[in-house]
């Protein structure tokens, strides 16, 4: 069995990475190492700079990940700013920006890139994007973040609604693992 770091401080994130992995021989241990996030327009670019940081002082095999929530008619808004968005404003504050928009306006989409880096090699990265739409109010007790108002497409619950299962046949961040489970199930 392979062991990987996770450099995270969130346990929703290391629970589904858990789930995904554990199916083909890989233990996910988390580490809180903490990175700064750059202000970018891109999640890549936060991730490219977030392996940077953390190899400088950790020698391991480790993977990490960058997410956020892309709401169309924001202009893409919050985006790469996401987790502080959340910390700021939650759930409540993005339905409340979007007060008075329909049902066809609120689309939106997660997405998630992880890297994978192993030392001395050059980091990889793995990207994936769930659509749906923003709900019109808070519902479920299950995931974190923006889970409680997201609703993917091909189902009427929201991310909080489902069970870690459920919600990694729809996630980005389980369309990321899955590209880095092919990747690995290669090497």
């Amino acid at each position: 069995m392979k062991t990987i770091y996770f450099i995270t401080s969130n346990k929703g994130k290391l629970s589904e990475a858990k789930r995904k992995l554990s199916d083909i021989d890989i233990e996910v241990v988390q580490r809180n190492l903490g990175y700064p996030e750059i202000q970018t327009d891109t999640l890549e670019d936060v991730a490219r700079f977030g392996v940077e940081h953390v190899q400088k002082r950790f020698n391991h095999t480790f993977i990490l990940e960058d997410a956020g929530l892309f709401i169309d008619v924001l202009n893409g808004f919050p985006g790469v700013y996401s987790s502080y968005v959340f910390r700021t404003i939650g759930c409540k504050g993005i339905l409340k920006l979007l007060e008075g928009h329909e049902a066809n306006e609120r689309k939106a989409v997660f997405r998630s890139v992880f890297a994978y880096k192993e030392p001395d090699e050059n980091p990889v990265f793995f990207v994936g994007e769930c659509h749906g739409k923003i709900s019109t109010a808070e519902s479920g007790d299950h995931g974190f973040g923006f889970d409680p108002i997201f609703i993917p497409v091909g189902d009427t619950k929201t991310f909080a609604q489902m069970d870690v299962g459920e919600k990694n046949c729809f996630s980005h961040r389980g369309k990321s693992l899955e590209k880095f489970i092919d990747f690995f199930k290669k090497q």
